[in-house]
């Protein structure tokens, strides 16, 4: 058994919108669930006190501590009922780190009628996908960057994994939705923009949705500044240039 199975950091009722996600279920609402830690070490991940645990942080340790509360997911199903919700989300942090935990839960939501989503990175093994597939409704996933330097330095992870996993997901016919973090001087040129939105356009389809979103100083990029409208409207503009049917701006 995992460590971090049963052992909830966050759960919360949220719009669906939050995730993001605009063209499934809208104008409803999502059970959102997480539990701790990450495949990646994002720099500038806004969740770090929950994705990411460091030995040496005591203070760290201790507020992840408290935050911990045991849930089993019978319980999460039950509360997502009781507040007649059609949709649970596993999200906040990574959810293939708690797999086993989100696909117990995921069964017993599909054999109760409640849709399953991912918030996710994209960053998991055929193995995993294969066994969420069958009960995965949804799936916003962050494309942060097209570029394997960005994901190497920035994340600690590579960026193959996730442009291949985002084409199952699609021919999976499981619904899906990108999200990009636009961070100023990192993953933010205008070349870059246009690879992220002619792969969009080419693999996944002109009708799949793309978030552009602003950074804000975070973690280990406090030293930087947070991301321009004038720049989440150009990638917006760079979006729509492409063919991409839905471009939405977020954060800003």
């Amino acid at each position: 058994m995992v460590l971090n199975y049963g052992q909830s950091t966050g759960l919360a009722i949220d719009p669906i919108e939050k995730k993001p996600l605009y063209h499934f279920l809208p104008g409803t609402f999502t059970l959102s669930l997480g539990t701790l830690g990450c495949n990646f070490h994002c720099q500038h991940c806004q969740n770090f006190f929950i994705s990411q645990l460091s030995e040496d942080d005591e203070q760290m340790k201790e507020y992840q501590r408290r935050r911990i509360e045991a849930i089993s997911p019978e319980q999460i199903v039950a509360m997502a009922l009781l507040n007649r919700l059609p949709s649970i989300s596993y999200t906040y942090n990574e959810p293939t780190i708690f797999l086993e935990y989100a696909l117990d839960t995921m069964k017993l939501a599909h054999k109760n009628g409640l849709k399953n989503i991912w918030v996710t990175n994209g960053f998991m093994s055929d193995q995993a996908l294969e066994l969420i597939a069958p009960y995965l409704n949804a799936a916003n996933v962050d494309l942060k960057a097209y570029s394997e330097k960005f994901y190497a330095e920035i994340c600690g992870a590579h960026l193959q994994p996730v442009l291949d996993n985002l084409k199952k997901i699609k021919k999976l016919g499981i619904h899906l939705e990108v999200t990009t973090l636009i961070i100023p001087t990192k993953n933010d040129s205008q070349r870059e923009l246009q690879e992220i939105a002619n792969f969009i356009v080419k693999e996944l389809g002109a009708d799949t949705p793309w978030h552009v979103s602003a950074f804000y100083p975070t973690h280990q990029m406090t030293d930087l500044p947070a991301t321009s409208r004038e720049k989440i409207l150009t990638a917006e503009q760079i979006g729509h240039e492409a063919g991409l049917k839905w471009v939405h701006r977020g954060n800003v």
